[in-house]
């Protein structure tokens, strides 16, 4: 279990180092420990997934003694963090975020946010991913603000198994009576990308990836239905991607 009075925390995300959800994750975390350190990417790499930069060197900036950042993605940033600039004393939790949307059912895969919190975890240290859902053009970080150190907190005092990440999503707007914590499955949805095809000054088409059209999962405790609903969504993924039911299966196949 990881005392908090005296923990040193990570910080990361994949919005940038100067964007307005790791601002206030840091402010939070700051009520939880003293030793509090920032590395995270100079500028947003929302998307990146797990990808790891090996064609050209990184570069890190001291802003100064406890916030540096990376022109690479959240995975370099925890990765150099974890083994060059906090090698001598590794932090006791990373948290990563808070994530200016959701990472939901297939996001998973994509976000950047997770990646980071994904990253650690494979380096055996704790984490968590934190993300703020919105549907509108304006983002309210409240809710998050309101309802992550609780969170927090109670998850790092559960503890959790090596080899797992958590997953925290807040809703857009609290459920009337205010937002339960659940604990979720990851979701999974019908998804039809929009693909925008469009003419540059030559006459050359090129293309937008736009959003994602989904159909929210029929089962209840489903990420995505949590968050619908108005309540906090709080799932625990494995990196062990095996499927035990084929692999028996194959291990039969091929005696």
């Amino acid at each position: 279990m990881v005392d908090l009075k005296n923990a040193r925390i990570l910080i990361s995300n994949d919005d940038g180092i100067d964007a307005p959800g790791i601002r206030l994750l840091e402010k939070l975390a700051c009520s939880l420990s003293d030793d509090v350190w920032v590395v995270a990417p100079t500028t947003e790499k929302s998307g990146a997934g797990h990808s790891l930069t090996l064609r050209h060197p990184l570069r890190i900036r001291k802003r100064d003694e406890r916030h540096f950042s990376v022109d690479g993605t959240p995975t370099d940033c925890v990765l150099l963090a974890l083994q060059q600039i906090m090698r001598d004393s590794p932090p006791d939790i990373v948290l990563s975020g808070i994530n200016r949307g959701g990472n939901l059912g297939e996001d998973v895969t994509y976000s950047g946010t997770v990646a980071a919190a994904m990253e650690a975890t494979l380096l055996n240290v704790p984490a968590i991913a934190f993300s703020q859902f919105f549907s509108g053009n304006l983002i309210d970080w409240s809710v998050a603000e309101k309802h992550l150190l609780p969170v927090a907190e109670t998850l790092i005092h559960t503890t959790w198994p090596r080899g797992v990440l958590i997953n925290v999503n807040f809703p857009e707007a609290e459920r009337d009576g205010g937002a339960r914590i659940e604990v979720s499955r990851q979701g999974q949805r019908k998804i039809g990308d929009h693909i925008a095809e469009r003419l540059d000054p030559r006459g050359e088409p090129y293309y937008w990836i736009g959003a994602i059209k989904s159909e929210l999962p029929k089962d209840e405790n489903a990420d995505l239905r949590v968050i619908e609903r108005g309540d906090i969504s709080v799932t625990p993924i494995s990196l062990d991607f095996t499927h035990y039911e084929t692999h028996a299966k194959l291990t039969k196949a091929f005696p």
